[in-house]
Parts: structure tokens; C-alpha cells; sequence
């Protein structure tokens, strides 16, 4: 075995024990958490960013957001977010950042009037300061990040430990979910979505990150295991990963992650040679049996149910009236809010206080592109134009960041079903705007 594939190997045992400290220890998840923090900082620093030291510190910090919110590691819920910002502002102040980043400075200032609209306007039982914050930390926590990494030069090699370090702190949590739930069958009654196999944790945030996993994990069995240690072990974390996140019963971060690898086995093979097409063919049938194991397994720990969920089906084999489990219903109305404001929007978060009006329930957007057209009316439709074109005319001049597309995949499909709850979504959109470079020799 190669130094380097100790290496990895050390690093993947490494995370699979950190997770077992995390399940059998109350302080372990604070010193984990600080040690993110501070550790990053110190690493940002110390190396004054010379070599993309920002770009490892915020992917780390964004793959281990999941399970710190799950043990309470963070110094507050949406710290994660906060956290990756002060990355970048450091990062910024030596390195500095490209004077072409025009599109994402207008995309801040587009935020603003909804922000003032809620400030004079908002009903102050529910507080103002959580309501901005809560809403608007995503975009904003994209938009630096987007700024941070418009054009920055990196080699492929380097993007590709940039996703490793998000994927590490994944298989911590796998770890972690594995300890909480170690009997499957006893906890599946049904087929709604499971808090009891997703680490008592919202289901949806964990597949998110589980379907991340997956791809990143898949990504790595194609590109980058030259050797049958490297690919046994990038196949076993695979499946492991594939099947607890089938088991969420959450499957909107599943079906984002499957949509990523199609994309990325679709771009591979259209910039492959003819060998290497070969070969790329013999991945995917690979692939394929892996998923094949993780569903088989999945569908006899859970009676079936398993089979049921995906198609759309209650635990007595019926369908279900709304396969979008109510988001649907809370789109329309956003669109519906929409109409009534087309200007400015109703305003951060005032959405969400009419429907505590009128329902008297607090019920928040999955969907982010409906928020943003709500809460922010014409100038929101203008901000996400600029977030969906300026990747693309920059892929026109970006061939070898094979994942441009990948990236902006899941950007679109998770802000789709669970908005911007996680810093994930914002940190690998702004991965599809590094100019990527060929590896040196």
C-alpha cells in the first residue's frame, strides 16, 4: 500500500472513531466543534492562505455541519454559516479577490430592501433579529462565498481535497447514526420521513448531507482509486453511506445526489477518449450493483416500507395525495404572495408571520426559489437570474472543472426541498465559479 493510501486510510478510520466519540461522549461534540472554529482560523492564518487553506477549512466546516447540529456542537444552530463567512473574510484579507466579481456584490445589494421592508413591518412577537438571520444567512453566506471564489485559480487535485474534506466529516456521522439506531426494524412503523434513523435530527438536513456523501464517495470510486485497496474501500463507504440514507425515508437528498453522479458520469463520458470510455463503462456497472446492495438491504431492514416511500405510498400500499409532502401547497402560496407584492416582496420572514396569521402554526419554506420570490418580489427574480446564469457563461471558458455542473445540480435541487437550512448549497455553488486547472505533472 502507496504512502498515500495510508494516508487516506488513516484519515477515513480516523473520522469513523470520531463518530463513536461523538455518540459515547457529551463534551466531545463542543471540543469537536471549537476545535473547527478555532483550529481553522489558526490554519487559515498561519498559512496566510497561500495554497487555498480557506477553500479545506469551509468545506470541513461544512461537512461536519450535520452532525454539530445534531450533538449541539456549535456555539449557537446556525453557527456553521457564521463560521464559513469568517473564513472568508479572512481569506480575503490575503488573498484577496477577483474585481471581476461584480454579479454577487448586486446580488447582496439586491437583499437589502426586503430586509428594511421587514425591519419597519415585521410583528415583533416574532423576532426580527432570528427572522433576517434565519432567512437571509444563506444567501448572504453564498454570496461571500461566491465572491471569495469567482475565477480563483486550483488545480483539479486540490478541488478534489476540497470534497474529500467535506466528505470525512460525513462518515462521522454515519458512525454516529449507525450508534444511535442500531436496530433498523425496530424503529420503521411507516413511511414518512424517519427522525429516529436520522440521529434524532431533522431527516431531511441528514439525507441532504448523506446524498452528498454518496456522490462525493462515487466521485472518488471513479476518479481517483488507482489501486484495489483504494477501490474496496471508496465501494464499502459508498454502499454504507447510500443505504443510511435510503433509511432517512427522506428522498430529496437521495434523488439530488443520484442526479449529480448521472451528471457526472454523463460529462466524463463525453470528454473521455475511447479506452477511457471503456472503462468508464465498467464504473457505472459497478456503481449500479452498488446502489443495487444498499437498496436490497435497505428494503429488507425495512419490511419493504423502503419501496413504498419512493413510490409515493403510505405503510397499507396506497398513494399518497401529495408526493411533495405539503411543499407544493406552501409554493403556491408564495407564488400567491408574490402577486400581491411584485415590487419589494412582503419582506424577510413575513411570509412565514402570515401564515402564523392566518394558521396560527410557524411553518417555514423548503424552497428557496419561491421564498425569494415571496419575500423579495421583482428584485428576487432578478437576484436568482444572476445566480443561475453567471456559472454557465463562465463554464463556457471553466472545461476542466468536470464538477461545474454537478455543483450547481445540487445548489438548485436542495434549495428546491430543503432551501438553505445548511451552509452546503451555498459553499458548493460557489465551487462551480473556480477556474480549474489541469493537475501538474
Amino acid at each position: 500500500m502507496q504512502l498515500s493510501e495510508r494516508k487516506y486510510l488513516f484519515l477515513v478510520v480516523l473520522h469513523l472513531i470520531i463518530g463513536g466519540l461523538l455518540y459515547n461522549n457529551a463534551l466531545t461534540p463542543k471540543i469537536y466543534g471549537y476545535s473547527i472554529i478555532f483550529g481553522g482560523i489558526f490554519y487559515i492564518i498561519n498559512s496566510k492562505n497561500r495554497n487555498h487553506q480557506v477553500l479545506y477549512a469551509i468545506a470541513y466546516m461544512v461537512g461536519s455541519e450535520i452532525i454539530l447540529r445534531m450533538t449541539d456542537g456549535n456555539p449557537v444552530y446556525e453557527f456553521s454559516k457564521y463560521g464559513v463567512m469568517i473564513f472568508v473574510l479572512i481569506g480575503v484579507y490575503f488573498t484577496g479577490v477577483s474585481k471581476n466579481a461584480v454579479p454577487y456584490w448586486i446580488f447582496l445589494l439586491l437583499l437589502i430592501p426586503s430586509v428594511i421592508t421587514t425591519s419597519t413591518e415585521l410583528n415583533y412577537a416574532i423576532s426580527l433579529r432570528k427572522e433576517i438571520s434565519f432567512n437571509v444567512s444563506g444567501p448572504v453566506c453564498l454570496a461571500l462565498c461566491s465572491i471569495y471564489t469567482y475565477s480563483r485559480k486550483i488545480t483539479l487535485h486540490q478541488l478534489n481535497n476540497v470534497l474529500l474534506c467535506i466528505g470525512l466529516p460525513i462518515l462521522s456521522c454515519i458512525v454516529y447514526l449507525i450508534l444511535y439506531t442500531p436496530n433498523i426494524r425496530d424503529v420503521i412503523t411507516g413511511t414518512d420521513s424517519n427522525g429516529l434513523t436520522s440521529g434524532g435530527f431533522g431527516p431531511n438536513q441528514v439525507s441532504t448531507m448523506l446524498g452528498l456523501g454518496m456522490f462525493i464517495f462515487v466521485s472518488r470510486l471513479m476518479l481517483l482509486s488507482p489501486s484495489k485497496y483504494l477501490f474496496l474501500i471508496n465501494l464499502f463507504l459508498t454502499i454504507v453511506i447510500t443505504y443510511r440514507g435510503f433509511i432517512t425515508f427522506s428522498r430529496g437528498g437521495m434523488i439530488t445526489g443520484f442526479v449529480m453522479i448521472f451528471v457526472m458520469i454523463v460529462v466524463s463520458f463525453f470528454f473521455a477518449s475511447k479506452n477511457q470510455k471503456l472503462r468508464i463503462a465498467i464504473m457505472i456497472s459497478l456503481i449500479i450493483a452498488a446502489f443495487s446492495i444498499a437498496w436490497s438491504y435497505s428494503s429488507e431492514q425495512t419490511n419493504g416500507m423502503i419501496n413504498k416511500r419512493y413510490a409515493n405510498q403510505d405503510a397499507a400500499g396506497r398513494e399518497k395525495e401529495d408526493n411533495l409532502s405539503g411543499r407544493g401547497e406552501l409554493a403556491t402560496d408564495e407564488f400567491e404572495t408574490f402577486l400581491k407584492y411584485p415590487i419589494l416582496g412582503i419582506g424577510v420572514g413575513r411570509n412565514m408571520e402570515k401564515r402564523y396569521e392566518q394558521t396560527g402554526e410557524m411553518v417555514v419554506s423548503h424552497n428557496e426559489i419561491t421564498r425569494m420570490i415571496a419575500e423579495h418580489g421583482s428584485l428576487g427574480i432578478l437576484g436568482l437570474m444572476v445566480l443561475f446564469m453567471t456559472p454557465l457563461i463562465l463554464y463556457l471558458d471553466n472545461k476542466y472543472n468536470i464538477y461545474l455542473l454537478c455543483f450547481l445540480t445540487f445548489w438548485l435541487l436542495t434549495i428546491n426541498h430543503a432551501a438553505m437550512r445548511l451552509a452546503a448549497p451555498a459553499f458548493m455553488y460557489s465551487l462551480s465559479l473556480l477556474k480549474v486547472m489541469p493537475d501538474e505533472d
